[in-house]
């Protein structure tokens, strides 16, 4: 159960005077539904009231706080026109404008013959002084209640500041002060406020420079949610940890004959990996293991190694992938390799229906199938295996974690090996992926050569055409990469089929193939057919093929609108040439107009091909929520912390959480308990629940 000292902020925002259905609906638009949502709506700039001359000392342009007497109101004739009240003080006088006033509000607000205090933007009308709508009017005596510094909140449309403001400051006063979970003497270390403190701070900024999310209340609040996020995760991996696995530990015979029939020599870091992956493998608990590898740096052989592992201690393995692409592309490179291990590997994808996809089905359950690669068609009901040890999914993030489970429900205590070609900075991989231990593969494999990138200007579009005509010359194949499938009005990006179009005029129908992701499967599958195998030497392509696609003979890719592109996205799509053994070009075409955001991404990658390197770069200039893309990549959503900025804070609440549990894994001693309403806090109830079943 959530402590009682925590009740207040979980009611919902209409528990708050003065919020209505209509401006609690805009709350939850903006914050959430819940009180304590408020308190993690931070203010994203201030404005100074401070400011508080004379009528006269007043400044064009500049906000000011002046206290004055109500001279006399000029009530329009109708509420078309705007409504004046004449203000003055020792040294001069000023004019109030409001538009759509209403009589009998101004005479209560502006009472004629008091004093009273206002706030807002000064302007010139001709030559006399006026504020238009000023966003505070009080009696003077009450003149405290507006802020020196005023927080200016995100909104919503139909949301006043005022209202946020109202809202915000009545969930403050709902806050508890919570005992210290955060230990002493790191907390004085570095200077932090209590959390109660540091919210109070937070939402009632002194200057420009306490809305950073570096200054110390700020961290603060950070560290918590951090604290918070890294403890659930190492709660649940714990708990995967300590379920109950079969040490699988083959005789290596099958793996034998894959390495001879392999054409290369493994890496090293496909070797250090697989040692890490047999090691869990070979413990009688669960193995959850992340294995990251830039675009071709050898992910499908390390993952059938350990696929024949399981094999070879009379088990199956299932590999996973997100589209039926990447899954045809996986199941070329294991098929040969498990023809010459002597045993029967097998797809299924959506697209197998009726006899077909009843004899895969068959051969599965009856273990006559060993290995199974596949697409979300894997985990539909009708799927039973025999005896399923190893699940491998690939490009993970494209999957909900519930997805991962329902795989590695089709057996008994299976063993999860997830892939990705995203290469996630250190700081990501702690707070999407924290519940899993993680292999690396750096090295490229052997023979590949380097992609030599260049950025070009739109406009010199003639002369790349020129150039890809020269290469094809040479029997080079060529990917050329478009934004959109079809011109919109509202774009002027070159869409691909427009692009197929003119390029087709140059080289012929024969020489040129076309894919999108709005054609049918089968389509698709045939002009990959033709640029794969056939004579088409040319492929106009959206995104399609970013994941998956492997033609060794494509030395050349042209982006175009290439600033469109995010940084990682550009790496993977740069990923499918330099696959053979001649070397490669990347050509970036441009817009002439670029933010300087884009110009930094252009020129990151057009100085190195480490997709580590890059990812760290991606962080650092588009911040933690765009990285891995979608909401549904797993990725927790922080209202509190910057991954991008807080990246020190993270990885010492990483090692704060597993000294934390470690020392008391039940949470139970007088820090733990306080930890527990941490984690109630932000909503981590999942975790507890964890904790008491064990």
């Amino acid at each position: 159960m959530r402590p009682e000292i925590l009740f207040p902020l979980f009611t919902p925002v209409t528990a708050l005077k003065g919020v209505g259905d209509r401006i609690a609906a805009l709350l939850e638009k903006a914050a959430g539904p819940k009180v304590v949502d408020l308190l993690w709506h931070l203010p994203r700039e201030v404005i100074d009231r401070s400011h508080e001359p004379t009528i006269a000392d007043a400044l064009p342009d500049r906000i000011a706080t002046i206290t004055a007497t109500v001279e006399g109101h000029e009530v329009p004739p109708d509420r078309k026109r705007p409504y004046r009240v004449r203000l003055r003080d020792e040294t001069g006088f000023m004019t109030l404008v409001f538009f759509h006033a209403d009589k009998r509000y101004m005479a209560t607000i502006l009472p004629e013959g008091e004093d009273v205090t206002i706030s807002g933007r000064v302007e010139l009308y001709g030559s006399a002084k006026q504020i238009v709508h000023p966003d505070f009017v009080v009696l003077a005596t009450k003149k405290d209640d507006i802020p020196p510094i005023e927080p200016i909140y995100p909104l919503t449309a139909g949301l006043t500041g005022k209202s946020t403001y109202k809202a915000v400051a009545q969930a403050l006063e709902r806050a508890p002060d919570l005992p210290e979970w955060l230990d002493p003497a790191y907390v004085a270390r570095e200077g932090w406020p209590t959390w109660r403190d540091a919210l109070g701070i937070a939402h009632a900024p002194s200057s420009e420079g306490a809305l950073s999310p570096l200054s110390k209340p700020r961290q603060r609040l950070a560290f918590d949610e951090l604290l918070a996020n890294q403890l659930a995760l190492a709660i649940t991996r714990r708990k995967v940890k300590r379920q109950a696995g079969r040490a699988i530990s083959g005789d290596k015979r099958l793996r034998k004959l894959v390495l001879k029939a392999l054409p290369f020599d493994l890496t090293n870091s496909q070797i250090g990996a697989l040692k890490e992956i047999n090691a869990d493998m070979a413990l009688a608990q669960r193995m959850l293991r992340l294995l990251q590898g830039d675009v071709g740096s050898g992910k499908t052989v390390v993952a059938l190694m350990a696929m024949l592992n399981a094999i070879e201690c009379g088990g199956q393995a299932a590999l996973m992938a997100p589209t039926e692409i990447l899954a045809r592309q996986h199941f070329e490179t294991i098929a040969p390799l498990a023809e010459a291990a002597g045993i029967k590997a097998t797809i299924l994808t959506g697209r197998d229906k009726g006899k077909a996809r009843r004899a895969v089905l068959e051969a599965l359950a009856s273990g006559e199938t060993h290995l199974i690669v596949g697409t979300h068609a894997l985990f539909q009901d009708d799927v039973v295996f025999d005896d399923l040890m190893l699940a491998v999914v690939d490009e993970q993030h494209r999957f909900g974690v519930h997805q991962r489970l329902n795989l590695a429900a089709k057996g008994k205590a299976v063993d999860m090996l997830v892939m990705t070609a995203t290469p996630i900075p250190r700081t990501l991989m702690m707070s999407a992926y924290g519940d899993l231990d993680s292999s690396r593969l750096t090295d490229k494999p052997p023979g590949r050569k380097p992609v030599k990138t260049v950025v070009i200007a739109a406009p010199r579009i003639e002369e790349v055409v020129d150039g890809v005509a020269r290469q094809m010359r040479d029997g080079a194949k060529v990917y050329w990469v478009c934004p959109l499938v079809e011109e919109s009005e509202t774009s002027d990006m070159a869409a691909a089929e427009q692009r197929y179009a003119d390029l087709r005029a140059r080289f012929g129908d024969s020489r040129t193939a076309l894919v999108h992701g709005r054609m049918k499967g089968t389509e698709k599958d045939a002009a990959m057919a033709r640029f794969a195998d056939g004579e088409a030497q040319i492929l106009v392509a959206t995104t399609v093929i970013e994941v998956g696609v492997n033609v060794p003979e494509a030395t050349v890719m042209v982006i175009e609108h290439a600033e469109r592109f995010g940084l990682a996205q550009l790496h993977q799509l740069r990923g499918r040439i330099g696959r053979g053994d001649k070397a490669s070009t990347c050509i970036l075409m441009r817009s002439e107009q670029l933010t300087e955001t884009a110009r930094e991404r252009l020129k990151t990658l057009s100085e190195t091909e480490d997709g580590f390197v890059i990812a760290e770069k991606d962080l650092e200039l588009r911040g933690a929520g765009e990285v891995l893309g979608t909401r549904q990549s797993g990725l927790p959503v922080f209202r509190l912390a910057d991954i991008a900025l807080h990246g020190e804070l993270m990885r010492i609440a990483h090692d704060d959480a597993r000294l934390i549990l470690e020392r008391d894994p039940e949470l139970e001693a007088e820090r733990g308990k306080r930890l527990r309403t941490l984690l109630y806090l932000f909503e981590r109830d999942a975790a507890i629940a964890t904790l008491r079943s064990g």
